[in-house]
């Protein structure tokens, strides 16, 4: 999924907005291979080209979650005290809403596009992962080698950066994999619903809303084949992160 996004400009065999008429709602054919939409646009130009903005928008919402939730969470474990306490109370305070109701609200006051979605979906992910990384580094305080550092004259934050986060960034990243599959669907939700992205640009979100009128009339692959690829691409990134989990662990036992 990662490569067709990257190589989608290269991949796609048409143009994925040049509509055709004659064949809309065709099946497989030579000319549409995974046959056309109700507009006549080819369905598998339009799958490639919209993966990459499907998956640039959860890969962003992991990027800063995952960069703002560990300084977070390594500084209120590190600390502890009230930055620990407030650290903590603004994370609980961000769980109390729902991550698709955030990015509603922000798409609501700043319009649509791919970054009031993002910032929301960033804001609405961060705590999971700043508390991981505070529980993270409550657990690596206590050990001897840390001990060591500061006994040697290490700032704190030099034994930060060069050995606590190293060690807790696994975990953090198997989680933050995790996260990728949930933003995916948050932003695909919201394509779907017109929030996301504009228009003309495809996403697999938008595609699946462009084919129920199709899927009614008994053409089902332009609404099912974007589906497929959704559900697909977070199991993917599930078993990924399942299977550094368990590699992590062992590692640490």
């Amino acid at each position: 999924m990662v490569a067709v996004a990257l190589a989608g400009p290269w991949l796609a065999p048409a143009d994925p907005n040049a509509g055709d008429l004659g064949a809309a709602l065709t099946g497989p054919s030579p000319a549409h291979p995974l046959g056309a939409d109700a507009a006549g646009r080819d369905t598998l130009s339009r799958l490639i080209a919209g993966a990459s903005t499907t998956l640039l928008g959860p890969i962003a919402v992991v990027l800063f979650s995952t960069v703002a939730g560990v300084l977070a969470g390594v500084t209120a474990g590190w600390f502890g005290g009230w930055p620990d306490t407030l650290l903590s109370r603004a994370a609980e305070l961000l769980l109390a809403f729902p991550a698709l109701l955030v990015a509603i609200v922000f798409v609501s006051l700043y319009g649509t596009g791919l970054a009031a979605p993002v910032i929301a979906l960033s804001l609405a992910y961060l705590p999971y992962v700043s508390r991981l990384a505070r529980n993270l580094t409550l657990s690596e305080r206590r050990r001897p080698y840390l001990a060591a550092y500061r006994v040697q004259g290490f700032s704190g934050l030099s034994i930060c950066v060069r050995h606590l986060i190293p060690n807790i960034a696994p975990v953090v990243l198997a989680q933050s994999s995790v996260n990728f599959g949930y933003a995916l669907l948050d932003l695909s939700a919201l394509s779907y619903l017109g929030l996301g992205v504009p228009p003309l640009t495809p996403t697999w979100g938008s595609m699946i809303n462009d084919g129920r009128s199709a899927l009614l009339q008994g053409h089902p692959l332009s609404a099912i084949l974007p589906c497929a690829a959704i559900v697909l691409t977070v199991v993917a990134f599930n078993v990924v992160s399942e299977h550094w989990a368990d590699r992590v662990s062992r590692r640490r036992a």
